[in-house]
């Protein structure tokens, strides 16, 4: 099977890669690979592939904010252009999208069913990157996943961990859930569900939920750095783009299909024995 990979070498890009690579796979990343241009639909087709994992995507929430309309063309436009080739191959698609096309008004888990509604330009993008997908007619998965870290690229674990080396105290905001998501396990679900040949959407992160807080705890914990975590209020940490309070995603779809990603808090301890034997330096 010939499986192509945007943002191959991003953080999840990376990944999967490594996952599929009994496979013939076709990574794609900037800068020769631009989401942007026009030129993409012509590309993927030309590489023929029978599966495509788009996992490139404009992720900087605040930059956003700053940047609308790029963040539109990479992630909506960008999107769209990818659903198109998909079509024109019959090959099957994987969007990767996020917990952050909801509001975080509710006070339960979302469904894969529950209505949309972004509060930030990074929402909204990916928000219309599911409706291309969906409006394309493309043999198509959506993937919604949340607080996604891994040991290439930008967030949240790595960020921690390299403030936690030179400063004594760090505050994190403590009154926004959700359920973080180590990379090498939502890539052995994608190759998972891949097998099973799921359409529609599914919500796939590790099990359990806590606040950015509590994740910073753990994070410090785990690498035995002994600054110490102070909570905050998403108002007195004064980012430029609004975040959902809440944005728990229910993963009972892809527990009925029998796949089950360990607890996030176990998959955190897997990665600091990761990171710690490899002397990784954040």
């Amino acid at each position: 099977m010939r499986i192509l990979i945007t943002g191959a070498g991003g953080q999840l890009g990376s990944v999967l890669c490594e996952v599929f690579g009994h496979e013939t796979v076709i990574p794609k990343d900037l800068p020769d690979f631009d989401l942007t241009r026009p030129t993409v639909e012509e590309e993927i087709i030309g590489s023929a592939p029978d599966l495509i994992i788009h996992a490139g995507a404009y992720t900087d929430v605040d930059g956003a904010e700053r940047e609308p309309d790029l963040a539109s063309a990479v992630n909506a436009k960008g999107t769209e252009r990818i659903a198109r080739a998909a079509v024109h191959l019959g090959a099957r698609l994987i969007y990767i999208s996020t917990d952050y096309v909801f509001d975080g008004k509710q006070r339960t888990p979302y469904r894969e069913d529950d209505n949309p509604c972004p509060v930030n330009q990074y929402g909204f993008s990916k928000w219309r990157g599911e409706q291309a997908v969906l409006a394309s007619g493309a043999r198509a998965l959506i993937i919604r996943t949340a607080w996604l870290y891994g040991s290439v690229g930008k967030n949240f674990v790595k960020s921690i961990m390299r403030a936690a080396q030179s400063e004594p105290i760090l505050k994190v905001v403590n009154d926004q859930s959700g359920c973080p998501t180590y990379a090498q396990d939502l890539a052995a679900a994608v190759a998972s569900l891949v097998g099973k040949h799921v359409e529609g959407v599914i919500h796939v992160t590790n099990r359990g939920q806590c606040t950015w807080y509590e994740f910073a705890q753990a994070i410090v914990r785990e690498m035995g750095f002994r600054c110490s975590i102070v909570p905050i209020t998403t108002e007195q940490a004064g980012r430029l783009a609004k975040r959902p309070p809440y944005s728990v995603l229910n993963p009972d779809r892809l527990l009925s299909l029998g796949h089950v990603l360990p607890e996030w808090s176990q998959a955190l301890t897997r990665f600091a024995k990761v990171s710690h034997r490899s002397s990784y330096s954040p």
